[in-house]
């Protein structure tokens, strides 16, 4: 019987916007301890890739590191892969950036390591049916995904061996199924384990090759492996064991099979990726169902593997739907995409710009799952920021840095409903007239500073853990070794903190509430509205001509609806916008007319939500023209009286933005706080603070009431 292949492969990535600390912290605990090991196993042959955030930092702060990677390159014994450029979710691009940023990594690796890659990893093994097509065209032969898409495609567990040919129109690449078994064995369980495993694959189903290919993070990053793996030499033992069966078994590089070995067959895979990560993009309610049918499958006699090949969660693309802050994220990122490719080829490069570009697409803000992902501002900051600088840059080469204002009017987030976006050199300002005439998003141009980059506080299917473990009086479950399976808490009380928003979390947001609405009421959403406007479309109007440059930009919205308290007590609102066009300054002025036959008595307050990125640290804090705050952090929350003008100053960053009233307001300020899950546990998030002015207005019939709020950003 001919030796075991056993082709074993490691994933290292950290994300764009990531804090360096950490970047050295896995560096210590994991990147370098691993390749220190395995330089001690000479005869050992393996795979790894890097994606290109963790190669550029490892450029500027680790060189040495490389040095290595170059020597066991060069040696024959490490086949690197290449992957888009910053670690993208390839089937979310266009197919031009998909294959540019594969291309990207093809020519660092040929540069820095003399290796021309032959495979891709795929990022989080999200595979869609026409990637083959882009693969090919960006000169790859292979690519790993795991078992579960070939379950998917009707394969059984004793053909998950070799690769497999795919195509899309003509253009073929091979795929390796990574062993499941193999992935949540390796490095848990004894090495004695795994080669039982590896042994019955060559002795009860004749597998000429086997695939490993993981997260290198499992390898010391991951909570509490470090010990395990270095310290109580977990990884040198694995290794020792595999040199220890070179009778029947021996490792190859993916490259190296695919040259000497002919595919197993055929197969075309449905859209998927692995188990949890399908299971992750259901929408909260599918979700909840899936959890429930999965427990109540473990209560009858149900062939498991069954289950695992007709029983699956939605596609990674329900994340544009289950978070529409994603979804904003990414159509924004083709909108500024459009706008780089406007540039000829040359400059697009020379620019920056087509970086930028790349950079925003780096998939771990895009959505969320066990890692923080989505709910971590910082890292949606990063990808915004760099969207940011690559329209700059654009805007810049193709229409001057004297440009005034610009207005589109498109339907750039792709709801059916148009949004008007003006801009001048300074300022982004996105305005949904379908949503009630809300500002989607507001960037300060000169710092590529989205400050509306705030998440809205929804329910999650894992939040039922968290309210049962207070109800059994525990604030910590089980410690296994994988962090798929732990329920640990990084803080208490969080089931306080279980408050789920209306709406998504945007500014210029109209209130008409009840008069006895109270702060408390505000902030755990337990208020009433009178009307509500925020899914309501607004008939809309230019009020200047956009061609003069040198012109405020005016947009007239109009509302009408009816109080649910009254058929006959009828609220007109006329919302105007003015935007000037060499400042980061916007106003909106508000006429509320009482279009009834009995008088209307109300709270009108406009909400806005913004974000410094942190709520407690010192240098991001509220001002006050008339002197300090008792508690100035953007964590704190109140009631202020009598106010014209709030500034959220940033010193780190170095801007203030001005929140501005006219007549005075009744102030009401507080964070917006999530509850999520990472491999770390349980923890709560600042996402960014709701700051919501507001008057008391009463309107006789007939009678008209006129309104102001606005905002400038200046630089510091």
């Amino acid at each position: 019987m001919k030796k075991l292949k056993f082709l074993f492969g490691i994933h290292n990535h950290q994300p764009l916007g990531n804090f360096d600390h950490v970047f050295e912290e896995l560096y210590g605990q994991c990147y370098q301890p691993y390749f220190e090991v395995l330089q001690q196993f000479p005869n050992l042959k393996t795979t790894a890739h890097f994606s290109g955030c963790l190669l550029e930092w490892l450029q500027a702060h680790r060189p040495e590191y490389l040095e290595v990677i170059r020597g066991l390159v060069q040696n024959g014994q490490l086949e690197l892969l290449s992957g888009g450029f910053y670690e993208p979710i390839l089937s979310s691009l266009p197919e031009e950036d998909a294959v540019g940023q594969i291309r990207m990594m093809n020519a660092f690796l040929e540069s820095e390591f003399g290796c021309r890659p032959q495979g891709l990893w795929l990022t989080e093994r999200i595979w869609s049916p026409h990637l083959p097509k882009i693969i090919a065209q960006a000169g790859i032969r292979y690519t790993i995904v795991d078992d579960t898409h070939f379950y998917y495609a009707g394969l059984t567990e004793e053909k998950m061996h070799g690769y497999y040919l795919t195509e899309t129109e003509g253009f073929s690449v091979g795929v390796f199924p990574i062993s499941k078994t193999l992935r949540y064995s390796i490095p848990f369980e004894l090495p004695e384990v795994t080669l039982d495993h590896l042994r019955r694959y060559r002795e009860e189903w004749r597998f000429d090759a086997v695939t490993y290919a993981d997260d290198g993070e499992k390898f010391g990053g991951w909570p509490e492996t470090h010990q395990w793996v270095y310290k109580e030499k977990y990884l040198y033992n694995f290794f020792t064991a595999l040199e220890g069966q070179s009778d029947w078994l021996e490792t190859a590089t993916f490259a190296e099979y695919l040259a000497t070995h002919p595919p197993a067959g055929r197969v075309y895979l449905p859209m998927a990726s692995y188990e949890e990560m399908m299971e992750w993009s259901l929408p909260y309610e599918a979700g909840m169902r899936f959890q429930k049918l999965q427990k109540e499958l473990k209560t009858v006699a149900v062939d498991e593997a069954l289950t695992s090949v007709f029983l699956r969660g939605g596609q990674w693309d329900n994340f544009f739907t289950k978070y529409e802050e994603s979804n904003h994220l990414h159509k924004r990122m083709l909108y500024a995409g459009k706008k780089v490719k406007q540039l000829p080829p040359g400059h697009q490069e020379s620019s920056g710009a087509l970086r930028a570009l790349y950079r925003s697409q780096c998939n771990c803000a895009y959505w969320h799952g066990l890692f923080g992902g989505l709910y971590l501002n910082y890292l949606r900051h990063a990808l915004y920021t760099q969207l940011i600088a690559a329209e700059n840059s654009a805007d810049e080469l193709l229409f001057g840095t004297d440009r005034g204002l610009s207005v589109d009017v498109v339907d750039f987030n792709r709801d059916g409903c148009d949004e008007v976006i003006v801009s001048n050199p300074e300022m982004n300002a996105f305005i949904a007239p379908s949503r009630g005439g809300v500002l989607l998003e507001l960037d300060f141009r000169l710092a590529c500073f989205n400050l509306s980059n705030v998440l809205r506080r929804r329910p999650e299917v894992y939040h039922q853990d968290i309210l049962e473990a207070h109800e059994n009086d525990t604030h910590e479950g089980s410690q296994p070794h994988s962090i798929h399976d732990r329920v640990r808490f990084k803080e208490k009380g969080l089931q306080k903190k279980l408050i789920y928003d209306r709406w998504e979390r945007y500014s210029f947001m109209d209130r008409c509430l009840a008069p006895g609405t109270t702060f408390e009421q505000l902030t755990t959403n337990q208020y009433e509205e009178l009307v509500s406007f925020e899914s309501q479309p607004y008939l809309w109007e230019r009020g200047e001509d956009p061609v003069d440059s040198q012109a405020p930009f005016v947009l007239r919205l109009k509302g009408e609806n009816t109080s649910n308290h009254s058929h006959n007590k009828c609220l007109l609102v006329e919302k105007t916008y003015t935007c000037d066009p060499r400042k980061a300054a916007l106003e909106v002025e508000y006429s509320l007319q009482n279009n009834g036959e009995d008088s209307l008595d109300f709270i009108w307050m406009v909400e806005h939500n913004f974000t410094l990125l942190a709520g407690d640290a010192l240098d991001r804090t509220y001002v006050l023209p008339e002197g300090r705050l008792e508690d100035s952090r953007m964590a704190s929350k109140g009631v202020l009286s009598d106010i014209h003008t709030l500034g959220m100053r940033d010193e780190f960053f170095g801007f203030e933005l001005q929140l501005k009233y006219s007549p005075s307001v009744e102030l009401w300020r507080f964070p917006v706080e999530t509850v999520s899950q990472s491999e770390e546990g349980f923890e709560s998030v600042y996402q960014g603070s709701c700051i919501a002015g507001s008057w008391r207005v009463r309107l006789e019939p007939g009678q008209s009431r006129q309104l102001q709020a606005g905002l400038e950003i200046k630089k510091r």
